[in-house]
């Protein structure tokens, strides 16, 4: 699906949320990346294969910080 150069993860990789946008709808809540995935602004995820990836995103109050 990807026709980028290097091309972007696949759906099935660990860093698939990495992926270029091909769609983006802060409106409605969701982006569409190209290896096809569903991106939903609750961090949750919908597959090109119908499974769901439960929201992801850390705890309220949770800092993150780069290593």
């Amino acid at each position: 699906m990807c026709q980028h150069q290097t091309q972007c993860p696949s759906a099935d990789s660990a860093d698939r949320e990495s992926a270029h946008l091909v769609a983006h709808h802060p409106e409605q809540g969701w982006s569409l990346l190209c290896n096809g995935v569903v991106l939903f602004e609750d961090t949750g995820e919908l597959l090109p294969d119908g499974r769901a990836i439960a929201p992801h995103r850390p705890l309220a109050g949770q800092v993150m910080t780069a290593a």
